[in-house]
């Protein structure tokens, strides 16, 4: 095995590229943009959901409900996701080429151009089938088509990135490839093969059928495809947010990182075990054995493994660092933390929401405990402290020294206060409205449904408080928005300076040992992704289409 010299390891630059810079900013814009939509249809919801609040303008509740969807769990995070692993690259294997760049740019307006088309739709209420879009629901064509191009754009993009990645392979033989890269072609080779699920689902069943092309829909099959999808989705969101906690946390606390090796061998760990996995969202879905179930049940157990490896690495580096700044006892290192750098604060923040957010996962997909908080409003409280806490609040972490690096500014001591208001309000909005929606969740109030529609006083008196509080925990978390866009602001528009704020990239304790040859050999990753998919799903969807299964034959329109 190759050892490597501290010459070789050092990245190519230091700085994101003035020219990705702007493809990486103008992904970014997105995202403020779909903030501020998505939590305002978010806020909506929860005052709607209280019984003290109706929409003005003949606006649908469930219409808001699917902007709210599709505006932050898809476009927010796609663009999000798309600028920082393009900055990630251009920061760590230099900068993109003009045929890497374009493709880049091309699956912006992609996206952009099916982003418009979806929200139209939504706008006119012809397409209020919330973000999963399950049928019997049915939206307008031009729905089904605008989320199949944001997919595509998102194609398009990755196409670039791994183009990139690939050419510093080619160009730097025998050396080990930098982590951030790293880290981004295996999200990338996740995500290629996880949205066949849902590009198939979309082009092939709802396209058809939306057009009346077909009467009927197999709707165990469109289900399935897109959870196969769907729970992969959830570690696409994730990974980003992985990649800050291990390669960019340890050098905002100017540390090193824990195990440069350790960190890559989670992320394969991930790709293995976040797409064979989807049906653990279909416990009680007809038509899927129950032994298929059991061994999708089992794979996501496994998905404990990289995650509780990311934690131990994690709090290695914080204790590590606390002991260095002279803490003693056994918790003293807890105080010596960054208490005041709202970088640290907002990372911080998130991990400790992914603690019960993990503790949820662990229930949702258990066979028998799943029974009892399946299709109630658990789920959507679970949803928000996984995606809407951890994920977004290290989103705003990466964009607080992104977004002045991108734009040649620093991160001053108003920016600062600015994030740490952010991230406390952004935990208290959160941390009330999901303990809210745990807690009716256990009582059965359901997902998805407005306060008028529960019925019955006695029903209604039991989660009435709770239906309160998450409007409450709804309005904190509106007023956050209002300080993240501020912030978003307040970045890009401060005055220029010649000591632009870094793009910080951790060394690790073992950053120039060797790589685990396995662990670079993309095709036996790819065998053994493939092979996974392979058993997971071949005999399920098969039966679908060959056995006569309640619910897999499809239904009639009318």
């Amino acid at each position: 095995m190759t050892n490597y010299t501290t010459a070789q390891m050092l990245a190519p630059n230091t700085k994101v590229d003035k020219k990705d810079a702007k493809l990486v900013l103008a992904n970014m814009i997105w995202v403020a943009f779909a903030l501020l939509i998505g939590g305002t249809a978010g806020l909506l919801q929860t005052l709607v959901r209280s019984g003290h609040f109706e929409l003005p303008f003949g606006i649908g509740y469930y219409q808001l409900l699917t902007l709210h969807g599709v505006i932050l769990a898809l476009v927010m995070t796609f663009f999000f996701i798309m600028g920082f692993q393009i900055a990630a690259l251009s920061r760590t294997s230099g900068p993109l080429n003009k045929k890497e760049r374009t493709l880049g740019w091309i699956g912006f307006w992609v996206m952009t151009i099916g982003t418009l088309m979806s929200a139209t739709m939504i706008a006119l209420n012809e397409a209020s089938v919330l973000y999963t879009f399950y049928a019997p629901l049915q939206a307008h064509v031009i729905h089904y088509i605008g989320l199949a191009l944001v997919i595509v754009g998102t194609w398009i993009s990755v196409a670039g990135q791994m183009m990139r990645y690939f050419r510093w392979r080619r160009e730097n033989k025998g050396q080990k490839t930098p982590l951030l890269s790293y880290m981004t072609a295996v999200n990338n080779l996740m995500w290629y093969v996880c949205t066949i699920g849902v590009a198939s689902t979309v082009l092939f069943q709802f396209v058809p059928w939306s057009l009346g092309l077909v009467e009927t829909i197999n709707i165990t099959l469109s289900r399935t495809l897109f959870w196969y999808f769907g729970h992969a989705l959830v570690y696409f969101w994730l990974l980003p947010a992985y990649m800050v906690w291990y390669a960019v946390t340890p050098k905002i606390l100017g540390a090193k990182g824990f195990s440069d090796n350790l960190a890559r061998l989670s992320f394969v760990l991930f790709l293995f075990f976040s797409i064979p996995v989807g049906i653990h969202h279909q416990l009680v879905d007809p038509g899927i054995d129950a032994f298929w179930k059991g061994l999708q049940v089992v794979l996501t157990f496994m998905v404990i493994v990289p995650s509780l490896m990311t934690a131990f690495s994690m709090f290695a580096v914080f204790e590590t660092y606390g002991r260095n700044k002279g803490a003693t006892g056994l918790l003293d290192w807890f105080k010596k933390l960054p208490w005041t750098d709202a970088r640290f604060v907002l990372l911080f923040i998130g991990m400790l929401f992914f603690i019960p957010g993990g503790l949820g996962g662990i229930i949702n997909a258990s066979g028998q405990m799943n029974q009892l908080v399946h299709n109630t409003i658990w789920i959507v409280g679970h949803f928000h402290i996984t995606v809407g806490a951890p994920v977004i609040l290290t989103y705003f972490a990466a964009m607080m020294f992104l977004l002045p690096h991108l734009t040649g500014r620093k991160i001053d001591k108003i920016a600062n206060r600015l994030g740490l208001m952010l991230a406390y309000t952004w935990a208290l909005g959160m941390g009330i409205m999901s303990a809210a929606m745990h807690f009716a969740g256990l009582r059965g109030a359901p997902r998805r449904s407005t306060f008028s529609e529960y019925g019955g006083a006695e029903v209604a008196e039991e989660w009435i408080t709770y239906q309160v509080m998450q409007a409450v925990g709804g309005s904190f978390l509106f007023i956050a928005i209002i300080i993240a866009i501020l912030l978003f602001l307040k970045l890009v528009t401060g005055p220029k300076v010649n000591d632009v704020e870094e793009f910080p990239v951790a060394e690790f304790m073992d950053q120039y040992d060797p790589a685990v040859k396995w662990v670079d050999n993309w095709r036996l990753l790819i065998i053994i992704t493939a092979f996974l998919v392979l058993i997971a799903y071949t005999v399920p969807i098969t039966q679908m289409f060959t056995e006569n299964i309640p619910g897999a034959k499809g239904f009639k329109l009318w």
